[in-house]
């Protein structure tokens, strides 16, 4: 398997010494030879990706559409060779990666969808009024541009949906910015499979080379470097708390400082409210059981913090939740250095005196390693608001069951949980208005709030929030997922008194992407 790294509508000199990927089910090392990048490859890299930006900012929309159909298309052409060489790299059963390819074809087909159709842009027309009194009204057109050069990082957890080709990629190109890839170095067969389909897709639509680059490193610097070098122009990260501020703090002290959106975690409470327990405790229990442990829990949604007050109900929730965790296997973790953090919070958080375990999971799966077992624990609010350890996400199959005493208890732990990508309310139709001072606290903290569901799995749709208040994300007001995505890519322009045959498509007179149009100081649609 060829493992260098890609640049421009090329492959880069393997002159580095080379690293392999691991088999986290079997520990067994796997073919190909991968060879981590260079300052040398960092500055082609990002030369190309200027050079491209000048000619792809400008591509026509449906070429741009072309682009995004192709690299679809050509994901899907691997076949079972992406399948098998991503499930070996990731421990993670083929129906998971069978889901996640459709998830990232789909991504590309919505951002297609999104550039053909074209009014993304928000194109807004004030037309002029040169016989305006005092002053005459200049004629002024803005619509939104591309930033630049991205900087995408491919994150552990979604080898496909989140990486290479993933929604940062596709949003990124979908907006008309050139896209620099740092493919994650737990699954670098399966970046160098799709890195090569969308260099080739590329190639096929006529795209200008260096839209799309991809390096490999085994560590951390070359990520240092392409954040830090001055053609950059975004970056974003899904991953750890501690990775995302250490981007982000790099970012900020750039002679031109750039945004960073770092994903960086969430324990996405869920409320469990009383007549809702009463009602259907064992079946809540169930949903959750398989919600907490699905994935080997290593999903940035997974519901780590559940919150009820005390009651026979969720005394029989827990006790059936115990009983549905305590049957599941072990699931194999996507690295030994994520189940090795794994184990070593989980354990800690169950050293805490207020804590208790709850129940385990008994089943392991023989002869495989980097296996997590499936672990809920219990602590009353009082001892959870007094210990900030407690708060702190666990990313695994792990869970917190938080008891109070009422629900003034229950506002208290919201308000000091911090931001969160999704939280979770189970409860009857009636409860919403008596617990509605606690519903409006838990809508301040969280970037999507769902009822009577469960927060893994998210949609990839126009309406979707992915992204949550600080810590969950750097800035709330953006997502990963969904079209809207593409915002975080794109800088406003304004045009003033530019002869109209100049001016970019969206902005001449009858193109149907003109949103908004003013006349005489009249709003018109």
């Amino acid at each position: 398997m060829n493992g260098r790294n890609l640049i421009g509508n090329g492959y880069a000199e393997a002159n580095t010494a080379a690293f392999k990927a691991i088999n986290p089910l079997t520990g067994e090392t796997l073919e190909g030879d991968f060879f981590p990048a260079r300052q040398k490859d960092v500055d082609e890299a990002l030369k190309y990706a200027v050079n491209a930006f000048t000619a792809y900012k400008n591509i026509d929309k449906d070429r741009k559409a072309a682009f995004l159909r192709a690299i679809a298309n050509e994901i899907l052409a691997l076949g079972d060779e992406l399948i098998e060489r991503t499930c070996a790299e990731s421990g993670l059963p083929a129906g998971r990666i069978q889901g996640e390819r459709g998830r990232t074809v789909g991504q590309l087909n919505l951002f297609a969808d999104l550039v053909a159709e074209g009014s993304w842009v928000d194109a807004i027309i004030d037309s002029a009024a040169p016989d305006r009194q005092p002053m005459p009204k200049p004629d002024t057109r803005r619509m939104l541009v591309a930033m630049g050069p991205v900087v995408v990082f491919g994150a552990s957890n979604f080898p496909l949906a989140f990486s290479v080709a993933g929604g940062d990629t596709a949003s990124a190109l979908a907006s008309g910015c050139p896209v620099v890839v740092k493919a994650h170095s737990a699954h670098p067969g399966t970046s160098a499979l799709v890195g090569a389909a969308i260099q080739k897709a590329a190639i096929a639509t006529g795209m200008p080379e260096g839209v799309f680059s991809m390096l490999f490193d085994s560590g951390y610097e070359i990520g240092e470097l392409l954040v830090k070098h001055p053609k950059t122009k975004a970056v974003t990260f899904t991953g750890s708390f501690k990775g995302g501020m250490a981007l982000t703090k790099i970012a900020n002290e750039r002679a031109e400082p750039i945004p960073v959106f770092a994903e960086m975690g969430s324990i996405n409470p869920v409320i469990l409210l009383p007549e809702a327990l009463e009602a259907r405790a064992e079946k809540i229990a169930e949903q959750y059981a398989v919600s907490i442990t699905g994935s080997a829990g290593q999903l940035c949604t997974q519901p780590g913090l559940l919150l009820g007050i005390t009651s026979p109900e969720l005394t029989l929730f827990k006790e059936t939740l115990a009983e549905k965790v305590a049957e599941i296997a072990s699931s194999t973790m996507l690295t030994p250095g994520i189940c090795k953090n794994f184990q070593s919070l989980s354990g800690g958080m169950l050293e805490e005196k207020e804590v208790t375990l709850v129940a385990k999971s008994s089943k392991t799966a023989e002869g495989a390693q980097n296996q997590a077992l499936a672990t809920i624990a219990e602590v009353s609010a009082k001892a959870f608001l007094a210990n900030p350890k407690l708060k702190e996400e666990v990313f695994g199959p792990w869970s917190l069951l938080v008891v109070a005493e009422d629900a003034a208890e229950l506002e208290a732990v919201l308000e000091h949980v911090g931001g969160q990508l999704t939280l979770t309310v189970m409860a009857e139709d009636n409860e919403l208005l008596t617990y509605k001072s606690l519903l409006e606290k838990a809508e301040d903290i969280t970037g999507r709030i769902l009822l009577n569901g469960v927060p893994t799995g998210v949609e990839v749709c126009a309406s979707m929030q992915h992204g949550g208040p600080f810590p969950a994300t750097n800035d709330s007001r953006f997502t990963s997922v969904g079209s809207t995505a593409i915002h975080r890519f794109v800088r406003p322009l304004t045009w003033q008194n530019w002869d109209k045959k100049l001016l970019p498509p969206a902005l001449q007179d009858g193109n149907p992407l003109n949103i908004w149009r003013l006349v005489d100081n009249t709003m018109t649609k």
